[in-house]
C-alpha cells in the first residue's frame, strides 16, 4: 500500500504516541451501552450524527422491549421513529432499521453478520458502522474512522489525508493490526476530551511534543 508520507509522523515517533494514549486512556471503550451485536449494531446507526450519550439514554428504554430483528419489525416507521426521535434523522433511521431487521431474519437466520462486507449490504450501514460492530462485537481487528479519529489522527500526524478512507488506510499501515480496535477507542477518548473540535487543548496534552498541528500553531504564532 502506497501513501502519502509527507506531513506526517515517523512510525517511530507513531508508536509513542500510542504508548503515551494508552497511559491516559487505558481502559477505553464503547460507550453505547449495548448487550449482544443485535444491539450493537442498532446503536451504531442511531449514533450517527448524534452523541453515545442521546442513544444510551433512548435505546435504555428501547431494548427493555425490542431487542431483537423480530420484535423490531412489530414495529412500524412511524412507531419506531416517535421512539428515536431525539437521536436527530429519525425518519431515515427509522426507515434503514426496519428493513435492516428485515433483512437479518430473512437472510441472516436473525443474527447480525460478522464481515464488514456483509454488514455495508445492511440499510443504513456505512464502513465506519460496520468496523464498529465487527471490532466490539465480534473482537475483530478493526479500525473505524467517526469524526473524532478524523480529526485527531491528521492532526497529531498519525494520517495525513482529507478523505476519511484514505486515512483509514493509512492508519491500518501506521499502526499495528493488533492495535487497530484499541487506538480507535484512544483516538475517540482523545478527541473527546482533549483534541477537541473547535478548542483543542493542547496546552495540557501530552502529545503536543510530537503533535504535528501543534507544532503549526506554534510556527505561525512565531
Amino acid at each position: 500500500m502506497t501513501i502519502k508520507k509527507a506531513n506526517m509522523l515517523l512510525k517511530k515517533e507513531i508508536k509513542e504516541v500510542l504508548k503515551i494514549l494508552n497511559d491516559m486512556y487505558p481502559d477505553a471503550e464503547s460507550e453505547l451501552v449495548y448487550s449482544t451485536p443485535f444491539e450493537l449494531l442498532i446503536s451504531t446507526i442511531l449514533a450517527a450524527q448524534c452523541t453515545d450519550k442521546r442513544v444510551n439514554s433512548v435505546t435504555k428504554e428501547l431494548y427493555k422491549k425490542y431487542n431483537t430483528p423480530q420484535k423490531f419489525l412489530e414495529l412500524n416507521e412511524q412507531e419506531l421513529g416517535e421512539m428515536i426521535k431525539s437521536c436527530g434523522f429519525y425518519r431515515m433511521k427509522s426507515k434503514n432499521i426496519l428493513n435492516t431487521c428485515k433483512i437479518l431474519v430473512e437472510k441472516y437466520n436473525s443474527k447480525v453478520p460478522d464481515t464488514i462486507e456483509e454488514l455495508m449490504t445492511l440499510p443504513g450501514v456505512g464502513r465506519k458502522t460496520a468496523n464498529v460492530v465487527v471490532s466490539n462485537a465480534f473482537g475483530k481487528d478493526a479500525i473505524a474512522v467517526d469524526t473524532h479519529v478524523f480529526r485527531v489522527s491528521n492532526r497529531i500526524g498519525l494520517a495525513n489525508s482529507g478523505d476519511v478512507f484514505e486515512t483509514e488506510k493509512q492508519l491500518m499501515e501506521n499502526i499495528d493490526k493488533k492495535l487497530w480496535s484499541k487506538a480507535h477507542h484512544w483516538l475517540i477518548y482523545h478527541g473527546r476530551r482533549v483534541c477537541k473540535a473547535r478548542k483543542p487543548n493542547c496546552k495540557i496534552c501530552p502529545i503536543s511534543k510530537y503533535c504535528l498541528y501543534y507544532k503549526k500553531s506554534i510556527q505561525t504564532k512565531d
